[in-house]
């Protein structure tokens, strides 16, 4: 966290002993492990709530990219050809075989739109 050295340490000890005197030494490296300690759990629970917050949405991202990517396969997949509708073997038209037939040219026809009114 701090980046010190074995010998900064020391440096940093003798210091204390020599402003702080041995009565007081102990008890203040007490405090400051104590405080270091505190500071240490407060940024893993940080980390921790943040990982959390974070992980909820990258998941939603990751789902929602997966089912672009499916859906882009999908769609470049060929699709299979279509029934051949047309020929009178067709399962639907087997019962009504003029379903198909075109009327002939001379052949009356209804007249388009509503019937004239009298």
């Amino acid at each position: 966290m701090f980046n010190l050295s074995g010998s900064e340490v020391i440096v940093i000890l003798l210091l204390a002993l020599v402003v702080l005197g041995p009565e007081k030494l102990p008890e203040a490296i007490r405090k400051v492990g104590k405080t270091y300690g505190e500071l240490k759990r407060m940024s893993s629970g940080f980390q921790q709530e943040f990982r959390a917050a974070i992980d909820e949405p990258m998941r939603e991202m990751r789902s929602t990219a997966d089912i672009v990517r499916s859906t882009i396969e999908d769609a470049a997949t060929p699709a299979p050809p279509a029934p051949d509708l047309s020929g009178p073997d067709h399962p639907m038209l087997r019962d009504q075989p003029d379903a198909l037939a075109v009327p002939p040219d001379d052949a009356p026809r209804e007249p388009d739109g509503p019937a004239p009114t009298t």
